[in-house]
C-alpha cells in the first residue's frame, strides 16, 4: 500500500504527470511474482491508466491471508515506553490503512486506543 500512497502523492506533487506514465515504470519496479503478475495482466488488458492499475493492485494484494496477517501484526504490536511513539503510530496506521483503506481517522484513532 506504500506504493499506492507514493504514486497518489506524485499526482499531487507533479500536476502535469500523465496517468499512463506511472504503469509504464512497473516493469522496472516490480520484482518476482509481482513482475510476472504485472506482465501477464498487461498482456491481457493492454495499456491502462493509473486508476485502473490501482484497483487491480488493491484487488490482487488485499486478499484474506494478507489482511489476516496485518490484523495479527496490528494486535501483537503493543505500544511501550521504550518504542518511538511516532514510528509506532505510523507503522500501526499503515497496517490499519492496509486492512481497511476506507477507514476514517476517527475509527483509526479508536483502534489505537483499543490497542
Amino acid at each position: 500500500m506504500e506504493l499506492i500512497d507514493y504514486i497518489d502523492g506524485l499526482f499531487i506533487d507533479v500536476p502535469r504527470i500523465q496517468e499512463y506514465w506511472i504503469p509504464a515504470r512497473f516493469n522496472t519496479e516490480f520484482k518476482g511474482h509481482a513482475s510476472i503478475w504485472y506482465t501477464e495482466t498487461k498482456e491481457i488488458h493492454g495499456r491502462r491508466s493509473w486508476p485502473w492499475w490501482k484497483s487491480q493492485i488493491i484487488q490482487r494484494y488485499s486478499n484474506g491471508t494478507l489482511i489476516w496477517k496485518r490484523t495479527m501484526s496490528f494486535g501483537n504490536d503493543k505500544y511501550s515506553v521504550d518504542k518511538d511513539p511516532y514510528e509506532w503510530c505510523l507503522r500501526q496506521s499503515k497496517r490499519l490503512k492496509a486492512i481497511d483503506p476506507q477507514m476514517n481517522i476517527q475509527m483509526r484513532n479508536h483502534k489505537f486506543q483499543e490497542n
